[in-house]
């Protein structure tokens, strides 16, 4: 994407600045974030920075692509406050929308994996879905606005559902404490000397997706002006308890997990991509092996 204006909501948040960032480069670019788990520390000084929310009436309109990635971003958010969380990722998303209608008609906005549910096998965008928090009833509500606005108003409304996003807190993670990846968090855990802890018996799976792949995969999905609903996710899964042998073994430390009884009912143990829609659709294919990844979150603390 080059030569663009672009509107990034959340743009000060964890994927939000990493793809504000990366596109600032060669587009103008805008984030809009209420700060809420966001921090303007995370920006490039050349992206033009508006400290307001989705839920505002003046948002910055006259825009080329809408990147909505706004959002009470945790199931523990929604079940604390879920008036906000529906007004957040609901409203939000449907006040953002209208502003920019007639003046940008590509919408490429966040959805998520955890709609699915616990999965072990690949999961596809055909499988069924289902709300068992109202953090998961919020993103399918977008999803169907968004299919709201592609078929009465010619939008492209590219839905991704994200898969475990990680960086680490040597990125854009560290602001967002308990609401960090679980791979940031044990990584910060053993290098300060800490039993991560893990819920259960540390068997449940995740398809941790490094962000650099998930902002390219944003990219993408402007650009080939896709509509519809898209995973983006590895393919492949890690148990927790591996994920601590790996971060021990890569920081040179020693230290066992702690386990605690799962503290909720609807706690999804396990998640697995299949992004073969994405890659027909744009040639995205991740490029960050987990391996690699652990490198790279353990590098400042080595």
């Amino acid at each position: 994407m080059e030569g663009c204006r672009v509107l990034i909501t959340g743009g000060a948040g964890f994927i939000g600045s990493n793809l504000a960032n990366h596109l600032a480069g060669s587009n103008d670019v805008v984030a809009v974030d209420d700060l809420y788990l966001g921090t303007a520390e995370n920006l490039s000084p050349s992206v033009e920075f508006h400290d307001a929310s989705v839920l505002d009436d003046d948002l910055p309109a006259d825009i080329d692509v809408l990147f909505h990635l706004a959002a009470l971003s945790s199931r523990n958010m929604h079940e604390d406050h879920p008036q906000r969380g529906v007004r957040v990722n609901v409203e939000g998303f449907v006040n953002a929308v209208e502003q920019v209608r007639g003046e940008c008609d590509t919408v490429v906005y966040a959805s998520t994996s955890s709609i699915y549910g616990s999965q072990t096998e690949p999961s596809g965008e055909e499988m069924a879905v289902e709300a068992q928090t109202g953090y998961e009833a919020s993103k399918l509500a977008r999803e169907r606005y968004a299919e709201y606005y592609s078929n009465q108003y010619a939008m492209t409304m590219a839905g991704l559902r994200f898969f475990s996003v990680y960086q680490g807190y040597g990125g854009a993670e560290e602001h967002k404490g308990e609401y960090a990846n679980t791979v940031a968090q044990f990584a910060d855990d053993l290098a300060h000397g800490r039993a991560p802890e893990l819920y259960g018996d540390g068997s449940q799976t995740r398809d941790f997706t490094h962000v650099e792949d998930v902002v390219r995969g944003i990219e993408l999905a402007a650009d080939h002006r896709l509509d519809g609903v898209y995973n983006l996710g590895t393919g492949e899964s890690y148990d927790f308890n591996t994920v601590v042998e790996l971060l021990n073994e890569e920081l040179g430390t020693d230290i066992d997990p702690v386990y605690v009884e799962t503290p909720f009912d609807d706690y999804v143990h396990d998640t697995l991509a299949d992004a073969t829609k994405m890659t027909e659709a744009t040639g995205w294919e991740p490029r960050i092996s987990f391996e690699n990844g652990v490198e790279r979150v353990c590098e400042p603390y080595t």
